[in-house]
């Protein structure tokens, strides 16, 4: 008698228990996919089968769902693509995006694995580094442009300058004025004041002052009759000397927009580039993968950018435990760019990808397997039971 398909089924129904186990385990488990065991029968030439074996173990890399936690350094990925680490000097992937920040600016996951990207200004292309957020302040810009749509009012009374010569100080030397913030090259901010004088019907002249200092240069803006500004000479370069160290300054004026209407006078919008300088207060990162670094200055930066990686077949992929894979020949080489573009996903903050394992479907794949484990065991007993038999024939 033979108890080899019996043993088999067995063996076989065992292994599906394990795997059954190891997913109802890692239900809670974030980035965790299921694997399932297939079966193959064993014939090897004979008329009856010789019981099972297990062929192999598929794993399941269909997309879990995303649970919102409201941290900024948890990542969920919606779609395709791995995170990619170094962990211990070997490239490891994983779809667990818990990470932390360590006190040198390195953002990792629980096990200390370096998320890797491209550095700032780097967009793809080359081989991905650790990203690193750096403490340092950002430095200052210092301001070349000023933004500025006004409406004056064309009911304004002409000044002569022949007869009336500009001076900040007598507000009846120009006819209207308004102020901006700019800042030099060491990040001091200056009060800056521009003139406005109606000099001849539709025609405006500028001025710029900073303090007592009065720029040397003078700028025109021309209306068409139908208060519309047809055109603005001399206005893009009003030189200033800050002194203190700082270079000197160079603000060019853009009234694009403005009109001459018979209105009151009206700032709509000013805009000017250039800031102070500014300490780290805090890191997100968006959709795409920027990690954006938030200063105390109000301004942001991009500081590197996190690289998804994606393979032609993930099953081939080999679990190392701790949520990260490790790449194969039957899985491919890997794919790597940042989120967002070809068959890459996206990268949604404040979110983690919980485990794919159904758990209801589980808990009756371990009922058919414990039953089928029962089975087995059932035709043991009857072979023993005829093989008993067989020993007792007389």
């Amino acid at each position: 008698m033979s108890f080899s398909q019996a043993l088999s089924g067995l063996s076989a129904a065992a292994m599906n228990l394990d795997s059954i186990g190891n997913n109802i385990a890692n239900s809670q488990t974030v980035g965790f996919k299921s694997s399932r065991v297939q079966f193959a029968d064993v014939y090897a030439g004979s008329k009856i089968g010789l019981g099972t074996r297990v062929s192999t173990v598929l794993q399941n890399f269909n997309d879990g769902t995303l649970e919102t936690t409201n941290r900024n350094m948890d990542l969920g990925i919606s779609g395709n693509g791995f995170f990619r680490f170094i962990q211990n000097d070997q490239v490891v992937y994983s779809r667990n995006g818990q990470l932390t920040m360590t006190s040198d600016g390195y953002l990792i996951n629980a096990q200390g694995a370096r998320l890797t990207g491209f550095p700032a200004g780097v967009m793809g292309g080359g081989n991905p580094q650790p990203l690193n957020v750096p403490a340092d302040a950002l430095e200052a810009k210092a301001t070349t442009g000023v933004k500025a749509t006004l409406n004056l009012d064309s009911r304004a009374d002409n000044i002569d300058r022949t007869t009336v010569a500009f001076d900040p100080a007598n507000s009846n030397t120009y006819t209207y004025a308004n102020s901006a913030t700019v800042f030099d090259s060491l990040g001091n901010a200056h009060n800056t004041t521009v003139y406005f004088t109606k000099v001849a019907e539709n025609q405006w002249e500028v001025k710029q002052a900073r303090g007592g200092e009065v720029a040397p240069e003078t700028g025109t803006l021309n209306f068409s009759q139908n208060g519309i500004l047809t055109s603005s000479v001399g206005v893009d370069s009003f030189t200033f000397s800050p002194g203190g160290g700082a270079l000197d300054m160079n603000l060019a004026l853009d009234f694009t927009g403005s009109t001459q209407f018979g209105n009151d006078f009206q700032l709509s919008s000013l805009n000017q580039d250039g800031y102070t300088s500014g300490s780290l207060v805090g890191v997100i990162i968006d959709n795409k993968g920027n990690v954006v670094g938030n200063y105390a200055n109000e301004q942001t930066k991009i500081l590197g950018t996190i690289v998804l990686a994606n393979f032609r077949n993930p099953e081939g992929l080999t679990p190392m435990g701790d949520n990260v894979w490790v790449e194969t020949s039957s899985s491919g080489q890997p794919l790597v760019d940042v989120p967002g573009t070809g068959l890459l996903g996206s990268i949604e903050s404040g979110t983690v990808e919980m485990s794919n394992v159904e758990l209801s479907k589980e808990l009756v794949n371990m009922i058919i397997a414990q039953r089928t484990y029962q089975a087995n065991a059932q035709t043991v007993k009857a072979q023993d039971e005829v093989l008993q038999t067989a020993i007792n024939l007389r």
